[in-house]
């Protein structure tokens, strides 16, 4: 039996609708990446500044903690108690180890609500831990 049939053998040619829903996709993703970013800055907090602070590129997965002045932690716009926090924290650390994590502490937060959040990190066995600051208005920009 021959099973291959009578099958032109013309070339098929290029494709356009699979690369138009690809670029589709792209843009969507990228748009939804950048509504995300925009929600962690307007939440309010005055950062601290610093004369080396440098903006660096945003590494992709990372996760900003923001501290506010009364030590509330907010991630992804949502209020997280500290017991929350930490089991966010171990899901983190157990599914991505070296997970970078940005906190992005208000300039007049109590030092004890920042040491509570490091503990948090370091209790969940997350080491890469950044501190997001402004460059000092007199610093030469790099």
């Amino acid at each position: 039996m021959n099973f291959r049939g009578r099958l032109p053998s013309e070339s098929v040619g290029f494709q356009i609708a699979p690369m138009i829903d690809i670029v589709f996709l792209l843009l969507c993703f990228f748009v939804t990446s950048q509504i995300f970013t925009q929600w962690e800055a307007e939440i309010d907090i005055t950062l601290p500044t610093a004369k080396t602070a440098k903006i660096d590129s945003r590494l992709p997965g990372e996760i900003i903690l923001n501290l506010t002045r009364t030590g509330e932690v907010i991630v992804s716009g949502r209020t997280l108690t500290t017991d929350e926090l930490l089991a966010m924290l171990h899901r983190l650390a157990g599914y991505f180890p070296g997970q970078p994590v940005i906190i992005r502490a208000d300039r007049q937060t109590a030092y004890e609500h920042l040491v509570r959040v490091l503990d948090l990190c370091r209790q969940s066995d997350i080491w890469n831990v950044s501190f997001a600051t402004l460059q000092a208005e007199d610093a030469p920009r790099t």
